[in-house]
């Protein structure tokens, strides 16, 4: 994770109330009601030979974003993935003030050189990248930086189209079993992009704590009837 008070190394290893079912939309109902905030993941598709040459490229110039008040964003966090797709970087992004703020924050970037420069010496690294506009679900923690070394890992959900509200219905409720260790971060659903989309993001110290965490999850009563609706 990215904080405007973060040292060392900027990436990182990447590893309740209940929503009643009505007619509005899936925004309106899964999403919180006392923010704003518009989240963007982006998905980069390194050339393998070209992933320490990115990592700097985007270390030089993305914090610099992050930390100019004139760009309504900022990095949550930064990640090089272990395990599923190789070679790869996520990024996510939060705008605070929504669509507005991700209007503004685009515009200035079209004149913004440094940045112009950015993407065009990115683009000779890359083998492909996809971005999403995101929501966060209502009842998930905002995410956060936190103390560290951790990794991270975020499973990826495509749903049937038109159980979405099912979905948070069943989450709110399976969440609380996933609090003792503070181990979730973030949920989302996809907004823009590719539709009927779920991430979460989940923090452990290492791979054997990611383990003991889980299994004492499947251990508590409940935890397994709401995976298996979900």
């Amino acid at each position: 994770f990215y904080s405007r008070d973060n040292e060392g190394s900027w990436f990182r290893s990447l590893f309740v109330h209940k929503v009643d079912p009505r007619k509005d939309a899936h925004s309106t109902l899964l999403s919180k009601k006392e923010t704003s905030n518009l989240y963007k993941i982006q998905f980069h598709n390194v050339k393998p030979e070209c992933l320490d040459a990115y990592n700097s490229l985007t270390e030089a110039v993305l914090p610099k974003l992050h930390l100019d008040e004139d760009y309504p964003c900022s990095l949550v966090g930064n990640w090089n993935t272990w395990y599923g797709e190789q070679d790869q970087a996520v990024h996510l992004w939060r705008f605070s003030g929504g669509y507005p703020a991700l209007m503004d924050c685009m515009n200035k970037l079209k004149t913004n050189k440094e940045y112009l420069e950015f993407r065009k010496e990115r683009s000779q690294m890359l083998l492909s990248r996809r971005n999403q506009m995101l929501l966060e679900f209502s009842f998930w923690n905002e995410p956060q930086p936190r103390a560290g070394p951790n990794i991270y890992e975020l499973r990826t959900y495509k749903l049937k189209p038109g159980t979405m509200i099912e979905w948070g219905n069943n989450w709110a409720r399976a969440i609380k079993y996933r609090q003792e260790n503070q181990e979730a971060v973030g949920g989302f659903f996809s907004q823009i992009g590719e539709l009927y989309v779920v991430h979460h993001l989940w923090a452990y110290k290492d791979l054997q704590s990611r383990e003991e965490t889980r299994n004492a999850a499947w251990r508590k009563r409940g935890w397994d009837e709401n995976v298996y609706y979900t």
